[in-house]
């Protein structure tokens, strides 16, 4: 039986675009995917998401060097928010059990296995930059087979997904150009190999297996590493003589010399990332909402981070004159579990919450007269606020109330006891007061006078507790 005759010369009233503008009418007369088949598709591109956030986040606090540390946290949650969105997109096709947390197939869990170990920071990028393009390549093939009007909601999911995919590769070949990184010929054959065995990305092609997995870099199995690195313009790692706090609190500076000390306080976020990761990396059997909120805190404490670093550039002062250490994340990754790491963060972030807190920080930008810092500041309290909640929601309930969760996390911090002497006496610091440099900085490039009262300021962290507001040391 030959298929009908579609009707011909039909328009839409007065040339008003068909279809709400999905597509043409000619377009939407082709079958396209079954509901089957799209999902699929879906759970394999879901299952890229899942392993690239654990990738990404894995090598966020090992890797060195900061641009990459901070873009780690960036494309960790892009991915974590686009495989939530899968997730819900496949729910809604008929699809329970849902069966997402399977892995397709057995090489592809290998492929990302071997990125995941890779051995260096250009091996990782080179990694990376291939699973991307794959993902995207794939990602554009299925949206010319899924039908334009049927299958509307996931189209536009995985509009947004090649977009941010896009940006993501094109980030990767200017990182990997500037490090100047290679694969190599070997890997790289593996790399393809596994694909191959896979079915490809999308499942769609015949399966080559050859016997067993080709692996080179995952023979054995990833071990997380949870020490901070740092690249060759952060001195002085656990350099502790400047209390940030201290200054900030007190009635005698002015606001535009605390905006300064704030920048600091900023940029020296980048050690919570470094600690968060730690956490996620090592708690698995999560539901996907912890990982996606934990990816979005990760993300903006990189991005608290950068707005310090904005911050010196806009006042013109060289940031890596200040001491931005790891002594946060170091103690709390090394002699914390990650419940008791997450506590102390829990702890913290809902010290910040009173007037005294990131509102007292907003208000001393705004007073500054810097308007800049008056965004910064904004913003930052703002994500702050955000993260309490997320405190609250994932962490209050495994210890039966908000009192409990605090009175534990409390505890908890009470376990890393100040280390100011014990480094000193170590020779890793002489605690140098380097304050007055940048605070000079600032005032020659303002064209001011520097103001004796905050050039000789002293106050270090010697004794001290790391709480903020107790004047500790936080990234926070």
């Amino acid at each position: 039986m030959s298929p009908p005759k579609p009707l011909e010369g039909y328009t839409s009233y007065k040339g008003i675009p068909p279809l709400a503008g999905l597509c043409s009418m000619a377009d939407a007369l082709k079958p396209g995917l079954s509901v089957e088949e799209c999902v699929r598709w879906l759970k394999r591109f879901h299952y890229t998401f899942v392993r690239l956030h654990q990738i990404l986040t894995a090598r966020i606090t090992a890797e060195p060097i900061y641009e990459l540390k901070t873009a780690f946290s960036h494309h960790a949650y892009l991915c974590a928010e686009h495989a939530a969105a899968l997730r819900t997109r496949v729910a809604e096709m008929r699809e329970p059990p849902l069966g997402l947390d399977e892995v397709p197939h057995p090489a592809l869990e290998a492929f990302f296995d071997e990125i995941l170990n890779a051995p260096s920071t250009g091996e990782l990028l080179t990694g990376l930059r291939l699973a991307f393009q794959m993902l995207d390549d794939t990602i554009t093939v299925y949206q010319l087979h899924t039908h334009p009007l049927t299958d509307a909601p996931s189209k536009r999911l995985l509009r947004f997904a090649n977009m941010e995919v896009d940006d993501m590769i094109a980030f990767y070949d200017s990182a990997i150009a500037a490090v100047d990184a290679k694969m190599t010929p070997d890997w790289y054959l593996t790399l393809i190999a596994l694909l191959r065995e896979s079915g490809g990305l999308d499942g769609t092609q015949e399966s080559q297996s050859s016997g067993p997995l080709p692996r080179g870099y995952s023979k054995k199995p990833f071990q997380y590493d949870p020490i901070p690195q740092r690249d060759e313009r952060f001195t002085d790692h656990w350099n502790q003589g400047v209390n940030a706090e201290a200054f900030l609190y007190s009635e005698q500076y002015p606001a535009k010399a605390k905006a300064l000390m704030m920048l600091f306080k900023r940029i020296r976020e980048i050690d919570v990332p470094e600690m968060m990761a730690s956490v996620v990396a090592q708690t698995p059997g999560k539901q996907w909402g912890y990982y996606r909120d934990m990816a979005r805190q990760i993300w903006d404490e990189a991005r608290h981070a950068m707005m310090g670093e904005v911050g010196f550039v806009a006042l013109g002062v060289d940031w890596t004159q200040a001491r931005v250490t790891w002594n946060w994340s170091y103690r709390l990754n090394t002699e914390c579990t990650p419940a008791e790491r997450h506590a102390v963060l829990f702890f913290i972030e809902q010290g910040l919450m009173p007037k005294t807190g990131k509102r007292y920080e907003y208000e001393v930008a705004h007073e500054s007269g810097i308007p800049l810092m008056a965004t910064i500041q904004d913003f930052d309290w703002a994500d702050e606020v955000l993260h309490s909640q997320i405190g609250r929601q994932w962490l209050v309930p495994e210890y039966g109330g908000l009192a409990a969760a605090m009175k534990y996390g409390d505890q908890c911090w009470s376990k890393i006891l100040s280390n100011w002497t014990t480094v000193r006496d170590q020779g890793l610091t002489k605690h140098d007061n380097w304050w007055p440099a940048v605070y000079a900085q600032a005032c020659a490039a303002a064209g001011e006078e520097p103001d004796p009262l905050v050039m000789g300021y002293a106050e270090t962290y010697e004794a001290k507790r790391a709480d903020v507001h107790r004047g500790g040391l936080v990234g926070e």
